[in-house]
């Protein structure tokens, strides 16, 4: 990974905001969120927009221009458009580039992991030697305001990274884990638009064009499932958890995120929380934490990271990361 970047938009929505327009309390959400704010996107803002100014930063960060790029490959569930085209090819025009490949990976809050793992097989491959990475969401376009138990949770941003080709082992990417199960498909859903519930005045009416989430039952799935693919990837990599400089799982809940972290032994000081300050924000969530480590002046070349993600299908995913940016 050559650089990070990231970017959120000027509007923000705390708790005490939703307290005036839903059914809710700053200590409600807090207790079961550890959420207080989170930024969302203006009106005339789509998903796009926020990759592109995350993309130009990390493309800054790396020393290099759009044209530089040998594929864009954009994560996200809350794109500029339905179905097509696809955000990648609009932020490749919003950046200058024609002429490469660029597309969305569709895996929800794993959406960054499984483009990374796109990225490494295209590199590894021979095929590309510079790929640019984005998790973008405008989730707070698909977020239904009266629906207490979701409306507290979303919020919009972008993140990106540059991932290259490196001769120094040591620079490559370790190991990415990604997987699925459709079993558990109804857990977090957006039920209306697509060729099951076309749109029409009963997906409407019904609210059906929003995201709904079983809340309980996606916890109790999500601690379990991503512990394990914690445990697994370490045992599958000649590194030991005291070797990881930095655990930055997706930012959804920091339950979540406590419970795994109490589960696989993790320290205080390694573990990486930014879900207070931006909400979940899907695919952008880990890059976006990324980010914030980096502009702290704690993330540092060669510190290796460990990602962790679960979302919607259900997806979910891990990677042991060296960070190579200065």
């Amino acid at each position: 990974m050559r650089s990070i970047g990231a970017y959120v938009p000027e509007k923000t929505l705390s708790n005490q905001d939703l307290e005036k327009i839903v059914d809710t309390t700053d200590e409600w959400i807090t207790k079961r969120s550890g959420i207080k704010n989170r930024h969302i996107a203006a009106e005339n803002q789509a998903a796009s927009d926020l990759a592109k100014e995350a993309a130009l930063q990390a493309l800054e960060r790396a020393g290099m221009s759009p044209q530089d790029l040998d594929m864009i490959i954009v994560a996200s569930i809350s794109g500029d458009y339905l179905f097509m085209p696809s955000t990648a090819c609009v932020l490749a025009d919003k950046l200058g580039v024609k002429n490469i490949p660029a597309f969305d990976v569709l895996a929800a809050c794993t959406g960054f992991i499984y483009a990374m793992a796109t990225a490494k097989a295209f590199i590894e491959s021979g095929m590309m030697k510079n790929v640019l990475i984005v998790g973008a969401e405008a989730l707070s376009k698909f977020v239904d305001y009266t629906d207490r138990t979701t409306c507290v949770l979303f919020g919009d941003g972008a993140g990106a990274a540059v991932i290259s080709a490196t001769e120094n082992k040591d620079e490559s990417i370790m190991d990415i884990h990604i997987s699925a199960d459709g079993t558990y498909q109804d857990f977090l859903i957006t039920p209306g638009g697509g060729s099951k519930n076309p749109c029409s005045d009963y997906v409407q009416n019904e609210r059906l064009q929003f995201m709904k989430m079983k809340g309980n039952e996606t916890f109790k799935v999500a601690v379990r499932t991503l512990s394990n693919d914690v445990k697994d990837i370490l045992e599958n990599n000649p590194i030991e958890l005291d070797d990881v400089k930095f655990f930055i799982p997706h930012q959804a809940n920091y339950r979540i995120i406590k419970a795994v972290g109490d589960a696989i032994g993790l320290k205080d000081e390694q573990l990486v929380l930014t879900v207070e300050r931006f909400g979940n924000t899907s695919a952008a969530s880990i890059p976006m934490a990324m980010n914030t480590i980096y502009e702290e002046g704690k993330l540092k070349h060669k510190d290796m990271m460990l990602l962790d993600a679960f979302g919607g299908g259900l997806t979910w995913g891990s990677a042991l990361v060296p960070f190579c940016g200065k």
